[in-house]
């Protein structure tokens, strides 16, 4: 556990106010975070998943869920006791040829999975709505960007809440697939594992995009955002923590990302229980998933399924251009906050707008999005695990977060995962070379 909380951080919480649980703050920033990790990409590669190996695969998600706890978990705490972002972090603490690669791993995966995102946005709505899919691709991006320039981030937050009940349409869609109960428990409670390429390449696929760097940047922000709107406006307001305020953050971090985790696990076992059974393998995208569903599961299903891709995919695509403009910003030394007005902060606001038309260009360029993802993966695979070192190197040093360095669960399980990523990275390396 953390240590006891020196006094003077304790007289500052009294005086700028410390965070109120409620209802609605419980379900805060994680399950933001939680929905953003579904995103329409993920819920690709999951649907995938499941249509190649079927309710075999359903014990991925119990096995990468703490995982996907503490790197959040460390993250958001980095970003509340040390009173800044990450990338802002690894700026103070390391020399620039540490934070330029990473910062530029990063930033360019945000890019593509934004881009992608949009895409898939547009892959869905087309099978509901008879539209073009550049012309949803060009009105869903207008429409986020607006709401980020336009929006203050107190609102942006109350959209994102909503936005994440979209992901309950797989546990509908799963339902209506009427799995075999016996088959869905021995999934999801023994392991059944190949050691060929492919069974290797999806594991590493689900790994990295539970995982992915995106997720630390955003939540180690957004508890910057939420001090900031407690009115610490200065660092030294912001630094330190109080171990109500801890106790929140773990909570928070925990209630999402068992939301996150049971998303996957039900598209996992939605299209495990009909595209596998019925020997549909190979799906390359949640749309395609989508699309495939109706001979098998009814035309609501589809729709469901379809929707839950929009929904979400108008929260990550925000989570990602926003993200990516933190990462600019903060390797520049620069501030950015979504509490400032665009013209206080023209380089960040100017960031999510570029970064927002990039990603409609390389739509309308052809760009193939599931394409991209591989190479969006290929990106982040590499800058995940020295990001994740670098980030438990942090909040292990006691001159950034003085005595709230992480206790001995949370480097058991924080150093494991990093030592998995690790891995993963070398077994994809293994199975382009095999």
């Amino acid at each position: 556990m953390d240590q006891p909380l020196p006094e003077p951080v304790a007289e500052r919480r009294e005086r700028t106010g410390e965070r109120k649980p409620g209802l609605l703050r419980a379900l805060g920033t994680g399950v933001i975070t939680g929905a953003a990790d579904d995103d329409p990409s993920a819920i690709g590669t999951y649907a995938s998943a499941g249509a190649k190996f079927g309710l075999a695969f359903l014990w991925i998600a119990p096995v990468v869920l703490p995982m996907m706890y503490v790197v959040v978990y460390v993250s958001a705490k980095l970003g509340q006791v040390y009173g800044k972002g990450l990338f802002a972090a690894v700026r103070d603490r390391y020399p620039r040829w540490v934070l330029w690669p990473i910062v530029i791993g990063a930033f360019t995966g945000n890019v593509i999975e934004a881009a992608a995102n949009l895409g898939g946005i547009g892959a869905a709505l087309n099978l509901l709505v008879p539209v073009p899919v550049p012309v949803i691709v060009g009105g869903a991006a207008a429409l986020i960007l607006a709401f980020q320039i336009l929006g203050s981030y107190a609102l942006l937050r109350r959209i994102f809440r909503w936005l994440a009940l979209a992901l309950f349409a797989y546990v509908a869609a799963a339902v209506m697939a009427r799995p075999d109960p016996v088959e869905v428990l021995r999934g999801t409670f023994v392991p059944r594992i190949r050691f060929d390429a492919e069974f290797l390449s999806i594991i590493v696929a689900c790994i990295g995009t539970s995982l992915s760097a995106y997720l630390y940047t955003w939540q180690s922000n957004q508890e910057v955002e939420e001090e900031i709107g407690q009115g610490r406006v200065t660092v030294r307001q912001r630094r330190g923590a109080t171990d109500g305020e801890l106790r929140k953050t773990r909570r928070d971090v925990l209630v999402g990302m068992l939301f996150s985790n049971l998303i996957l696990y039900f598209i996992i076992l939605s299209t495990g229980a009909t595209l596998h059974a019925a020997g549909q393998t190979e799906i390359e995208s949640a749309a395609q998933a989508a699309a495939a569903l109706e001979p098998l599961a009814g035309p609501a299903a589809t729709v469901l399924f379809a929707l839950g891709v929009v929904g979400v995919g108008f929260l990550a695509v925000p989570v990602m251009t926003i993200g990516a403009a933190y990462d600019l910003v903060q390797g520049f030394g620069r501030e950015g906050s979504l509490h400032a007005r665009p013209s206080e902060a023209k380089l960040f606001y100017g960031a999510i707008a570029g970064v927002t038309v990039l990603a409609v260009l390389l739509n309308l360029l052809g760009f193939n999005p599931m394409r991209a993802l591989v190479w969006s993966g290929i990106v982040q695979g590499f800058s995940v695990p020295p990001l994740l070192l670098l980030m438990m190197l942090m909040t292990n040093d006691r001159g950034m977060m003085g005595d709230r360095v992480n206790g001995p669960l949370t480097n058991a399980l924080g150093w494991a995962t990093t030592a998995v990523t690790f891995a993963a990275t070398a077994c994809l390396v293994a199975t382009w070379v095999l």
